[in-house]
């Protein structure tokens, strides 16, 4: 499956009481919807999803999957300490229709957080998964951060797509990328190369009457030896083949222009959030050669995501999203709202990334 471009993992919308606004949820993802963004992730870490019930992560999958539209790879966070309930909540993602599963790394027992543990932990996971699983790899928040040569080693696993690596290393992004450069896949795409899922080819053949039968997973990843050039109908979808490897997918926005030239394949960026297009924006001109203007869009939003993300987290994100025609709102405790003056500092920062 494709995974390139620009994915905001959208926020969890609260009312002041703390109860999940499921309505401004259903807003949110439209809004993002129109926007050039490849996809969406759900319950990420900008999501909150660990502030979440387990009720309340299935609801807002729910509503996610139903307000978003049918062009656009859904990511349904799934990651939970334990593969188990990690394999649960996975197995309900698929049902509602999720196109991949993120699964963050687990940490609370940090001391046994092994070579051994996460091989084992992420194997049985893609072993059992009915939707393909990339890595997420936060080490600001886990305080466990994943070595690239055990990414290197999970990237054979054919059910292991991808990793999102938040470290902000361009080294180390480098060096998954060039120690994953034997593993040869290949997907479906659009004639335009975008992405193809299950999902997208059921909704298309509903649209032409052809029936409405889900394809597995499977039966788009395509022959061995696929000719790019070829052009195929996949329900009521004309498609071809592209080679795509294992992806790697970068976290810190005001690093995503190096991290492209480091052989990146895109993003799922807290700052998106706020500023789909202007992400998107970087991206765009890195894909079609123009890296001076890339370089330039970079310059352009580096210390308002650092600062406003990196800097001021959850809150700080959701106050741009308030800003920028999002409904961002407040978070759950333990997180707290901005002080006066930290929101002028995000009015500053934000004050000409507007979307």
């Amino acid at each position: 499956m494709l995974l390139s471009g620009i994915f905001p993992p959208i926020t969890t919308p609260f009312y002041p009481d703390g109860n999940v606004y499921y309505k401004k949820l259903e807003a949110n993802v439209e809004r993002y919807s129109r926007t050039p963004v490849a996809g969406i992730v759900v319950l990420g870490s900008t999501g909150e999803a660990i502030l979440l019930s387990g009720e309340e992560q299935r609801q807002v999958l729910k509503t996610a999957r139903e307000s978003a539209a049918n062009h656009k790879v859904l990511i349904a966070g799934t990651g939970i300490e334990s593969a188990i309930e990690t394999l649960r909540l996975t197995e309900y993602a698929a049902e509602l229709g999720y196109d991949v599963a993120m699964v963050r790394t687990p940490h609370y027992y940090k001391g046994q957080m092994k070579p051994a543990n996460m091989l084992a932990f992420y194997r049985t996971v893609a072993d059992r998964s009915p939707l393909p699983v990339i890595i997420y790899n936060f080490p600001q928040a886990t305080g466990y951060d994943m070595p690239a040569e055990i990414v290197i080693e999970l990237a054979e696993h054919p059910n292991v797509i991808g990793i999102k690596e938040s470290s902000g290393d361009v080294e180390k992004v480098r060096k998954m990328v060039e120690g994953t450069r034997q593993v040869k896949r290949h997907a479906t795409v659009t004639e335009t190369f975008e992405a193809v899922t299950a999902r997208m080819v059921k909704a298309a053949a509903e649209g032409s009457g052809a029936g409405g039968e889900l394809v597995p997973v499977a039966a788009l990843a395509g022959p061995a030896k696929p000719s790019s050039s070829a052009v195929s109908v996949v329900g009521a979808l004309k498609t071809r083949q592209k080679e795509v490897g294992f992806q790697v997918l970068v976290g810190a926005a005001h690093k995503l222009e190096p991290s492209l030239h480091a052989g990146a394949v895109g993003a799922i960026l807290a700052f998106a959030d706020a500023a789909p297009t202007a992400c998107y924006e970087i991206y765009a001109a890195w894909k079609e050669g123009d890296f001076e203007l890339a370089r330039l869009k970079q310059e352009r939003i580096a210390k308002a995501a650092d600062r406003v993300v990196g800097g001021l987290s959850i809150p700080g994100a959701k106050y741009a999203m308030d800003l920028n025609g999002y409904f961002g709102g407040p978070s759950r405790l333990p997180l707290l709202p901005l002080t006066a003056d930290l929101k002028a500092e995000v009015e500053q920062l934000m004050a000409d990334i507007r979307n």
